[in-house]
């Protein structure tokens, strides 16, 4: 269940939890989201981040006024907006109707677990794909969440699989990655 609480004495102002360490079943396989010190970076949550409605970006319903780490789980507390949209969505998250949370994220460092196998600090077993190093760039309130302990969003992307397993998403993400990695040291 995601957990959502107000803050007392602020209006429009509610504390959520954002992400966990939940596995969870992707197209390409088990992905897990580390929240161990150092592989979640925040600052843009924290200096630019805001709160969507089911990702749409067009649909800004709140600021992050802060993000942050505890016991395994990504936290935020946000306060929306009091323009008319806002306010919709607002009032639905008060009376119990949108429980759900999700979250857009980009991972730079994978650790990949064979089957069997259990992670570099043994905490996971594989197979799986752990994010070592992500970042969420914002938060959103949404109807239908992926993962319902926390409401982490991780949208579906194409079907195409590999004979490894490996969907088109997987490669162009590492392709991203490699690009980030080359432009980084031709810069430096």
């Amino acid at each position: 269940m995601v957990s959502m609480r107000a803050v007392d004495g602020e209006e429009r102002t509610i504390e959520l939890s954002f992400s966990s360490e939940e596995p969870y079943e992707r197209w390409w396989g088990v992905e897990i989201l580390d929240h161990t010190e150092g592989c979640i970076d925040l600052e843009r949550l924290n200096s630019i981040g805001c709160v969507l409605f089911n990702h749409n970006r067009d649909v800004v319903i709140a600021k992050i006024e802060k993000a942050w780490v505890e016991n395994l789980r990504g936290y935020a507390r946000i306060k929306f907006d009091e323009d008319e949209a806002s306010d919709i969505i607002y009032k639905k998250v008060q009376n119990g109707t949108l429980k759900g949370v999700s979250t857009g994220y980009q991972v730079t460092n994978w650790e990949e677990v064979a089957a069997n196998k259990k992670s570099e600090d043994e905490r996971f077993t594989g197979p799986c794909d752990i994010a070592k190093r992500w970042m969420p760039f914002e938060i959103s309130v949404v109807s239908v969440p992926a993962d319902a302990t926390v409401g982490v969003g991780r949208e579906l992307g194409d079907t195409f699989r590999n004979e490894t397993g490996r969907t088109l998403d997987y490669f162009s993400r590492q392709l991203q990655i490699n690009k980030n990695k080359f432009f980084k040291e031709e810069i430096i």
